[in-house]
């Protein structure tokens, strides 16, 4: 083979791969004669909704299959070496050393009973076979590259002492620091608020540029796709449906899957939000709220006069009105889901909230009565539901809870519900573990509305959701607002979902109030310069034009 074949040869080459999984209902195929191609210093993107089979791709190209994987044919080949048929001890050694992956949230991914330095330097020390000084010193080289200012003292500290952005940096950090020929990201930055997101991308597209490495990057997000891929490959039910450069796949979709992911792309210029309330006296006011963390006892103070708390919002001033849905906005920290906290009793505060025409200076003087007119819907629904209880149990709890139907007229309202969130009646004998993550959400909201409250409180209900059920979700939630007139507060990090959605918008930085606007003036002059940054920071991809049935969906 001469040299200029050997540069021509993809980093990555997958042919009419299959697979897969033995499963007690019977095989179940995940992927069906996939094919790609990644050259170095290139960055292919796939695409798809949960389910697709983008993550298991992922795992078959570096041989981490379950059990019950069945491969069903066709080669994946790094740079020309049978990956497949590779040994396990070739394995050990390529895996870390030629191939690398950055998954969807650090968190998991580090060792919390490692000091983050010596997670980096282990790697250096297994692959590269450098002494534990030699080890260190180019760990601390990686972390700086990665933008991280102080890398020696982040290297001494646990992942529990390091933000989301710095351990996905230390994250990066490891996957290049072996000069890997294929890195595969895995939603880098689903985890992420936008500002973040933003600053990693533009790591990863510097390092890529500097290093020439073949980057295979797995995402929901078209709009963040659209800025960093060269190439695409659409993957639906385990097929790839439409594949080419990025340019193209955006500006000409062919596929009617790929046109459906892009008219669900929330534009602010759609709006589905409901009619502009007439009613402008307040619901819900916030007057002077502010939650303080790690209050120091009268005994530290004597000892030490410098402990003060932490503030999570500080001195924070709006009003809900009724029937409104209210955009809070800014990145991890801002102290948006602290006042959301407060407002529903789970944080103590300071300073006073008026609802409904009743004044509270103490979460302990809500009552019930408050506590079922003000709801809240959490970011996880995996964390809020019930594992053990079937969903019309769940469901059952506040109907029971707030005496709202009589007994025997509880199963009739939990089929209401569900049919109210478009979810089958015979759901309500399911468990949470067996519907997917944007059903779960819609249980999540039923549970909500269960109560007829006239505040709901939606905490990032969308941000782990793909597109298409993002855009489902937040139409629903509109629906719901219509029919039962409930006002809403609407918690995210996505700019251009909550402006199609909100009548004002609220933005929060390191837990102060920075900013207050109606979502039609979000791009007026006079916005804070924090408020641009955010605007800046949000993945826009290129509209197509798209035929009527597509563009139905935005409807």
């Amino acid at each position: 083979m001469t040299a200029d074949t050997a540069n021509d040869r993809p980093v990555l080459e997958v042919t009419n791969y299959s697979m897969a999984y033995d499963t007690d209902e019977g095989r179940v195929d995940a992927l069906k004669n996939v094919s790609l191609k990644v050259r170095r210093g290139q960055t292919h993107a796939i695409v798809g909704e949960s389910g697709s089979g983008k993550s298991t791709l992922a795992w078959a190209i570096t041989r981490y299959l379950p059990g019950n994987a069945r491969e069903l044919g066709g080669a994946i080949l790094l740079n020309g070496a049978d990956m497949i048929g590779m040994p396990r001890a070739d394995l050990a050694r390529t895996r870390g050393r030629r191939v690398s992956m950055v998954f969807q949230d650090p968190s998991s991914s580090l060792n919390p009973s490692m000091k983050l330095g010596d997670q980096v330097t282990e790697v250096l020390r297994r692959h590269r076979g450098m002494t534990a000084a030699e080890a260190r010193a180019e760990a601390e080289a990686a972390l700086a590259r990665t933008g991280i200012r102080e890398p020696a003292r982040i290297m001494d500290r646990y992942p529990h002492e390091a933000s989301g952005g710095e351990k996905q940096r230390v994250i990066i950090a490891t996957a290049f620091a072996c000069n890997p020929e294929l890195i595969i990201f895995d939603e880098p930055t689903t985890a992420l608020d936008i500002l973040t997101a933003k600053q990693i991308l533009e790591l990863f597209v510097k390092l890529r540029d500097e290093t020439g490495v073949a980057a295979l990057y797995i995402s929901h997000d078209l709009g963040l796709v659209s800025r960093i891929a060269d190439t695409v490959s659409v993957l639906y039910q385990g097929e790839v449906v439409e594949d080419g450069d990025a340019e193209t796949v955006f500006d000409r979709p062919q596929h009617p899957y790929t046109q459906r992911l892009l008219a669900a792309l929330p534009r602010p210029q759609d709006r589905i939000a409901v009619e502009d309330p007439q009613d402008t006296t307040p619901l819900m006011s916030m007057e002077h709220v502010s939650v303080r963390y790690n209050v120091p006892s009268l005994l530290t103070r004597l000892f030490d006069r410098d402990a003060a708390p932490h503030f999570g919002a500080r001195d924070i001033s709006f009003d809900v009105r009724p029937g409104e849905l209210l955009g809070i906005v800014g990145e991890s920290g801002s102290g948006k889901s602290t006042i959301a906290k407060a407002a529903t009793g789970l944080n103590p505060f300071d300073g006073r909230i008026t609802f409904d025409g009743r004044s509270f200076d103490s979460r302990d003087r809500f009552d019930r009565d408050y506590r079922r007119q003000v709801q809240i819907v959490f970011q996880h629904p995996d964390a809020s539901l019930n594992p053990r209880e079937t969903i019309g149990r769940i469901l059952a709890r506040p109907l029971r809870l707030y005496d709202l139907v009589p007994r025997d007229g509880i199963a009739d309202r939990v089929r209401q519900l569900l049919e109210m969130v478009l979810l089958p009646p015979e759901f309500a004998g399911r468990y949470p573990h067996q519907l997917s993550g944007g059903q779960k959400q819609r249980v999540a909201i039923a549970r909500a509305f269960a109560a007829e409250p006239k505040l709901v409180i939606c905490d990032e209900i969308t941000a782990s959701l793909d597109v298409s059920v993002q855009a489902a979700v937040a139409r629903l939630l509109v629906e719901l607002q219509s029919r039962s007139g409930a006002a809403c507060l609407f918690i995210t990090h996505d700019l251009n979902l909550i402006r199609q959605l909100a009548h004002r918008i609220v933005v929060m930085q390191h837990g102060v109030l920075m900013d207050e606007f109606d979502a039609a003036d979000a791009t007026a002059p006079g916005r804070a310069d924090y408020t641009r940054a955010l605007l800046d920071a949000v993945p826009v991809a290129r509209m197509p034009t798209l035929p009527q049935p597509a563009r139905a969906l935005l409807s």
